[in-house]
């Protein structure tokens, strides 16, 4: 009878060690998975800093502006060092050069590249000056090359350059140059000239 009853603590010590250790070996995977950066990539992907109604001014090498961004609200995402911006606005100022304004309704900033992607009723106006007529634009998206001053989409586009009215399908607008390039696929609409008045 005592050795029936000492094998059976035994089992049941057998067991309980089992059980631990079955249970140690569980937490233990599960510390190890909560430090593996490979397991919880996801979490990376979540925004490192939040900024809301903000606005930042990059500089020249000279120290004077180059262009101004503002919008709503800006996430940074450390994974791919890209910001989510709602209602951005980006302003050129590069001196001599007219300023050339952009909305739109979201953007991505690629700081790496510098580069700016607009999306959503994007609207451009550029003043007129002495050497070209004012533009006004839009369209569904838009990559800027604020460093370059250029922007570009290969989206349908509605311009209005002076009087006349365009529509195409692409665009490149070079602000240094005052240049602006033209998707195929496009029409020009130019008003009427207006009739010499008659002699009296």
């Amino acid at each position: 009878m005592n050795k029936r009853t000492a094998h059976r603590w035994r089992l049941l010590a057998l067991m309980l060690t089992a059980v631990f250790f079955a249970f140690g070996s569980f937490w233990l995977l599960q510390a190890i998975q909560a430090e593996d950066p490979a397991r919880v990539g996801n979490n990376l992907n979540e925004p490192d800093y939040i900024v809301e109604n903000f606005s930042f001014v990059r500089m020249t090498e000279q120290g004077v502006p180059r262009y101004v961004m503002s919008g709503e609200r800006l996430a940074h995402h450390p994974d791919n060092d890209v910001s989510e911006v709602s209602k951005p606005v980006v302003e050129s100022m590069a001196p001599g050069r007219p300023r050339m304004t952009m909305h739109a309704e979201r953007g991505q900033v690629y700081h790496g590249e510098n580069r700016v992607e607009l999306m959503g009723n994007v609207d451009i106006a550029r003043p007129a000056t002495p050497n070209s007529e004012a533009l006004r634009a839009r369209t569904e998206a838009l990559t800027v090359l604020a460093d370059d001053e250029i922007v570009k989409t290969n989206r349908p586009v509605q311009m209005t350059l002076g009087a006349a009215s365009v529509n195409a399908v692409g665009l490149v607008a070079e602000n240094p140059t005052q240049k602006l390039h033209l998707g195929g696929r496009g029409t020009i609409v130019y008003p009427p000239r207006q009739s010499a008045a008659p002699n009296q």
